[in-house]
């Protein structure tokens, strides 16, 4: 499989960029990796990237959006932090990607068993990672005025809103990308990774005049 070009990336749309992410997510859950020459996809993207799509992911060193989205060199921005949390630089480097790279899609993809997720809930406090979990908290907050919940399930639901707060407060605070969202430039999407099968389940694309 070629990695993208300048060509290929503008003849996508978001919706096809979309579909190019959950077609290696079941190659990724089918251990049908596809046939890449990294050698030659160095050489390919030495002169220039053409990503289509920029992914917002937790450090957990099982969510590489390489690995379980099957992408080869130059055609994915990764952006990790612990709990796929938003800050004013992943944001400029969200920007970058869109306006200046000619990404077509934004993926907030948050997953099962999440370490900081469980640190928000327990209320954790270490240096600063403290002020890390003070992001997911709100999340906290959300998921447990809609009424007591077992632990992993408390766990599971904070993270699920913790990737919809993130992908709202990505149109809410850029103009640049609420504006290419509107536009049908871009699109956005929330999506949820599953440490034990491998899955990924997206939310529905947000893209067009009715975003």
């Amino acid at each position: 499989m070629r990695t993208q070009t300048k060509e290929t990336q503008a003849a996508l749309t978001p919706e096809k960029a979309l579909e190019l992410l959950e077609a290696g997510n079941s190659r990724f859950r089918s251990n049908l990796k596809a046939n890449r020459d990294l050698l030659e996809q160095v050489n390919t993207t030495a002169g220039g990237q053409y990503p289509f799509a920029v992914i917002l992911s937790c450090i957990d060193s099982r969510t590489s959006a390489e690995l379980i989205f099957d992408q080869g060199l130059g055609d994915i921005f990764s952006i990790r932090v612990a709990g796929n949390v938003l800050n004013d630089d992943i944001l400029g480097s969200m920007e970058f990607a869109c306006k200046v790279a000619g990404s077509r899609l934004i993926v907030v993809l948050g997953h099962s068993a999440c370490g900081a997720v469980k640190g928000a809930c327990e209320g954790a406090q270490l240096g600063h990672l403290s002020g890390l979990l003070d992001k997911i908290r709100p999340s906290v907050e959300s998921a447990i005025e809609d009424g007591e919940l077992p632990r992993d399930e408390l766990v599971q639901k904070v993270a699920e809103k913790n990737v919809e707060r993130v992908v709202q407060s990505i149109r809410n605070e850029s103009p640049i990308l609420k504006d290419m969202i509107t536009q049908g430039q871009a699109g956005i999407t929330g999506a949820m990774y599953c440490v034990e099968s491998g899955t990924v389940e997206f939310q529905p694309l947000i893209c067009g005049s009715r975003s």
